[in-house]
This record gives structure tokens, C-alpha cells and sequence, in this order.
């Protein structure tokens, strides 16, 4: 089996506006956020988190959890009480804890954490009075400084997964602009037979992007199997790639509304092509995992 490097990384970012954004200041500290029912509440962080759930919130039913580029995407289907959260940040280590709780009535508005250690002595000043503060959104061009700011200290396989995230699931208009890449021809063919062999899945390619020798391809999962919903573990992966990211944690049996997900796969020196594993290989590997 050729070598997989794993990252928990980005699944989908997407961007929107609003009138207002609720700040809180992280002070190692648990934050308490509550959520509304069957409304999604956006908490942006600014860093790749991996989110581990308690027992009571791991069901799907429950509680829908995505994580987006430094974003996580909230929605509870019901109400519940406070359940402690940990997410910890895929590049440093640093744990950040978040009690959450679900109930009618809550606000949606959009959350913005902010690392008390990195804030500015302005920001600072502005949240005086306690843990949270309200602040329009930044400018267009306070925005493009902290994306450019942004993209020359993020890894390449994470700008790149970021963006063809946008591409296919943002608005037009949200998605960050990114210098020198490019969509390219993904020479595959239209089923992937050999990148999940070992799971009832049906792998379609759907776009490939380059940047600096990198390529990001995004593929479609789909779940065959009407009674089994299956864990997306980047181990189950055939092929050598430089990071797996899956936009959702697992496949729910089909004919659910969640089914289907994406998987966005980085290579390098080559696109997909050159990375997956042959055939006969790929049968060999599944033989040997039985």
C-alpha cells in the first residue's frame, strides 16, 4: 500500500454576510454557546480544528457538526442540555473547549472567536466589559489584507483545499480570491473504483485544481448500501496522497439526505492519475485486509 499522509483539515468553507457578528474572547475559558433548533449557527475560529464530540452529541440526529477552513457549522435538530465540546487546532495542538446547549428561541447570529493572547490592545478595549462584544463585519479591504495575510503563512495543500471547497459549494461571490491557481483537465476516469475498495462506495471526480505544484481533486462519495452507514477514516484511502480531508465525518445509509459527501485529496508531482493505485494492487491490498 503506497503511503497516506492524514489531515483532518477543511470540508466545505463557506462565507456570509451579516449584519452583525457576536465576538467572544477566548481565555481558556469554556465558551457557552447556545444553539437554535433546526437553524445552523456559524462559529468562525480562523484555524483548522479537528471537533471531538461528547457521547450525548455524536448522534447525527441530534447535532450536525461541520468544519469549513476555520469555520465550524452548527445545527441542532433538537433541544438539549449544556454538553462540553473539544476542538483542538490541527496545526498547533491547542485545545479550545465550547459548552454547548440547544434550545427555541436562541439567536443564529454568527460567532467570532478571538484568541485574547493575539487580539490587539483596540480589541481589547472594545470588550471591556465581559466576554462577548458585537462588531459589524470587517471592510472588503480589511477583508482582502487579512486573506493575503492569511495566505502567506497557510500551507499550500490547505489554501488550495480551502478553495476548491468554494469553488464547488460557495456563492460566487464568497469565494476568496487566490493568486496563481488554477482549475485543470482531471484525466480520470468516471468512476474510481480502486480508492475505497474495501467500502460499498461509488467515487466520482468532480474537479481538480493546481497551485505551486500541488493538486487538490475533489471526488463524490456515495453510500450503496441501504442498511450500513460508515466512519470516513483517511486510512481506508488507496493511493498516495498528501492529505485526505472529508467534508462530512461519515456516510449515513442511502437513501438519506446524507448519503453523499466529498472527499478532497492532495497530491503532488501529479494529479490523481499518477496517485491512485492500480487495479491489481488495490485488489490485493483489500484481500489482505480481510
Amino acid at each position: 500500500m503506497k503511503r497516506v499522509m492524514l489531515a483532518w483539515l477543511v470540508t466545505a468553507v463557506f462565507a456570509g454576510e451579516a449584519l452583525a457578528v457576536e465576538v467572544m474572547h477566548w481565555e481558556r475559558r469554556p465558551l457557552a454557546i447556545p444553539l437554535p433548533v433546526d437553524e445552523e449557527r456559524i462559529v468562525t475560529l480562523d484555524r483548522n480544528v479537528r471537533v471531538g464530540l461528547p457521547p450525548a452529541l455524536a448522534n447525527p440526529e441530534v447535532l450536525r457538526v461541520q468544519s469549513a477552513g476555520g469555520v465550524l457549522y452548527l445545527k441542532a435538530f433538537e433541544t438539549f442540555e449544556t454538553q462540553r465540546v473539544r476542538v483542538q487546532d490541527v496545526e498547533s495542538g491547542d485545545v479550545l473547549l465550547l459548552d454547548l446547549s440547544a434550545g427555541e428561541g436562541v439567536s443564529s447570529e454568527e460567532i467570532l472567536v478571538v484568541d485574547s493572547r493575539e487580539s490587539s490592545p483596540a480589541s481589547s478595549s472594545s470588550g471591556s466589559g465581559g466576554a462577548k462584544t458585537v462588531s459589524t463585519p470587517p471592510s472588503s479591504a480589511q477583508a482582502s489584507g487579512t486573506a493575503a495575510q492569511r495566505a502567506s503563512t497557510t500551507p499550500v495543500p490547505v489554501l488550495l483545499t480551502r478553495h476548491a471547497a468554494q469553488s464547488l459549494y460557495a456563492p460566487q461571490r464568497t469565494i476568496e480570491p487566490l493568486r496563481g491557481v488554477s482549475r485543470v483537465p482531471m484525466r480520470l476516469p468516471e468512476s474510481l473504483s480502486t480508492l475505497l475498495p474495501s467500502l460499498p462506495v461509488t467515487a466520482t471526480p468532480l474537479g481538480a485544481w493546481r497551485l505551486d505544484g500541488w493538486m487538490v481533486t475533489a471526488v463524490k462519495l456515495e453510500n450503496n448500501d441501504r442498511r450500513r452507514a460508515f466512519e470516513l477514516d483517511p486510512r481506508w484511502l488507496q493511493g498516495d496522497f498528501y492529505s485526505a480531508t472529508f467534508m462530512h465525518p461519515y456516510l449515513a445509509p442511502r437513501g438519506s439526505v446524507e448519503d453523499t459527501t466529498t472527499v478532497f485529496l492532495v497530491t503532488r508531482r501529479g494529479g490523481l492519475d499518477r496517485a491512485l493505485i492500480p487495479l491489481e494492487e488495490a485488489d490485493d491490498a483489500e484481500e489482505g485486509a480481510s
